[in-house]
């Protein structure tokens, strides 16, 4: 990110803190004062980085803006490809490009594998991202758990794999997956994964953005309809959090359900990518 780019990620890093923590709407004047600038710059800056105003994000915030969403914007995946959904969502379409570990190579729990990692931000707080040659392979949030157990998420899912930190050669990758980078290649995705959770992960990648789906519909679209626990632990288990998807998937009534970086964060891609919508 650019300098300025650093700066405004702080300024609504500390602003998306404040909505998150209160119970009520806060206001514009009282949001501004909290980051120590004017009502109107704040404005400015809000907007420039999260595409709509503080009010109209905090709409997007609420708990029943899920259930909205599954009302409004709900993706049989089924009929998804038909219709032209899959590829309609502009975060979507940087991801279609992605490949899998054979299923005896993920047995081996990344034995012979190279994994590069490092620190980025991200509008959802700090993001650690680890790849291969190939491509991307893990992504996950420090925001509400810290870096440590981030990490060390990640790292036991490949125990016998070789880790080296080496931002500089996951950055480009990383810039286009975050929108900062306008280039023309893909973010590439590397999955290490089971037979069955490749399945379910590939079906999270037909959600367009700023649209939702069900566990039970993500079963049914992989043949495995009565298998919705079963979907719901390899959602919980997807290493590629937010590139794969997993925070579009709710439960029948319009829950939130669960979140492996934390339900605080679910929320908050929910609302950034449903802003994106609407401003594009």
């Amino acid at each position: 990110m650019e300098q300025s780019d650093r700066y405004h990620y702080h300024v609504i890093r500390r602003a998306l803190d404040e909505i998150d923590a209160s119970e009520a709407p806060l206001g514009l004047e009282e949001l501004a004062a909290r980051m120590d600038m004017s009502a109107a710059h704040f404005q400015r800056v809000f907007s420039r980085w999260v595409g709509v105003s503080p009010k109209r994000y905090q709409q997007y915030l609420r708990l029943d803006h899920a259930k909205a969403l599954l009302a409004e914007n709900f993706t049989t995946l089924a009929t998804a490809d038909a219709v032209g959904l899959s590829g309609s969502g502009r975060l979507h379409d940087l991801f279609l490009t992605w490949e899998a570990m054979s299923p005896g190579e993920f047995a081996k729990g990344g034995a012979g594998l190279t994994i590069y990692w490092g620190w980025f931000d991200s509008p959802f707080g700090p993001a650690l991202v680890m790849g291969t040659d190939r491509g991307i392979c893990g992504l996950g949030f420090a925001e509400e758990f810290g870096a440590d157990w981030a990490m060390d998420d990640l790292v036991r899912r490949w125990p016998r794999a070789t880790y080296v930190e080496a931002p500089d050669r996951l950055k480009a990758w990383v810039e286009t997956a975050f929108g900062v980078s306008a280039a023309q290649d893909k973010a590439p995705l590397y999955l290490i994964g089971a037979p069955f959770q490749l399945k379910v992960w590939e079906a999270l990648l037909a959600i367009p953005s700023g649209h939702v789906t069900t566990y039970s519909e993500i079963a049914t679209a992989i043949g495995n309809p009565k298998a919705v626990r079963a979907v719901g632990t390899a959602v919980g288990r997807n290493p590629v959090s937010w590139l794969i998807p997993c925070h579009r998937a709710l439960r029948k009534s319009g829950a939130l359900g669960g979140y492996h970086w934390g339900l605080p964060v679910k929320r908050a891609l929910l609302a950034w990518e449903s802003a994106r919508e609407d401003a594009g």
